[in-house]
């Protein structure tokens, strides 16, 4: 994939420039979740796997959609749920976390969370960590087809009202049934669906995407968002990757990126 060409945003410290045509106004940010607003779990994997009976190499969350059965599937998702609500009584806020969030809260940027989790970690986090800051929309294991495809990023960028004219190429429309039609997308499709030029579609190009994983890395990206990688001892490769816009030690680092538009 070519690197991210999109012009730097607006300082946020100095909203004048925001006028200049060589940056654009940041319209908002969205996070993941496990490893990211919180530090990572990532034993939570290999127990999953194991009560999944499958391996490393399985994607999960493709395994329990396989399964031939309605029954099975909702089995098999259960076990992953009693793990992540196990796990999630021990989350850990990530450095820099609040300072961020305030910070972010106090320049009216939006909010949004995109997440494999489903709904009760993510919940616990937010009121155990951050009582009152606002996340909307918040998209979580429910919302299918999950990262790494960018329909969920693309589907806040819509609910915030960032849309574009197509130009014919594939998208998320902004009219008609859109949202039944994400469900239709499958995972691994660099497309989503036709659309006709001139039909407005949801554009992501005024949106941060941060995470600590491959998958918010190439969703974001593949979304048209810039990207940001909380950097850790286990995802460190990803510092080079190609879908990589920024990289950062801790969740506040990003402040003094956005204060003075270095991205």
């Amino acid at each position: 994939m070519s690197p991210n060409l999109n012009p730097k945003f607006a300082p946020l410290g100095n909203t004048t420039k925001a006028d200049n045509t060589q940056v654009r106004k940041l319209e908002g940010v969205i996070f993941d979740v496990d490893g990211t607003l919180c530090e990572p779990q990532n034993y939570m994997f290999a127990e999953m796997r194991a009560v999944l009976g499958i391996t490393k190499a399985d994607d999960i969350l493709d395994h329990v959609y396989s399964l031939p059965t309605p029954e099975q599937q909702q089995n098999a998702m259960e076990l992953i749920r009693d793990i992540e609500r196990t796990a999630m009584v021990k989350q850990v806020a990530q450095p820099g976390l609040v300072k961020l969030m305030e910070y972010l809260d106090e320049r009216g940027v939006r909010k949004g969370i995109c997440t494999r989790n489903f709904d009760a970690p993510v919940n616990n986090l937010l009121a155990k960590f951050l009582a009152g800051s606002v996340f909307a929309p918040i998209v979580t294991r429910d919302f299918r087809p999950p990262k790494p495809h960018p329909a969920g990023i693309l589907h806040i960028a819509r609910s915030w009202g960032l849309v574009r004219p197509s130009t014919g190429e594939a998208g998320v429309p902004l009219t008609g049934d859109g949202d039944s039609k994400l469900e239709e997308a499958k995972v691994g499709e660099e497309s989503l669906f036709p659309t006709t030029p001139g039909e407005a579609v949801a554009d992501a190009s005024a949106l941060i995407m941060v995470g600590d994983s491959i998958d918010d890395m190439t969703a974001g990206r593949r979304a048209g968002a810039k990207t940001v990688l909380l950097v850790n001892d286990v995802n460190r490769h990803l510092a080079d990757h190609e879908n990589t816009d920024l990289v950062i030690s801790q969740l506040d680092d990003l402040i003094e990126v956005l204060e003075n538009g270095l991205l």
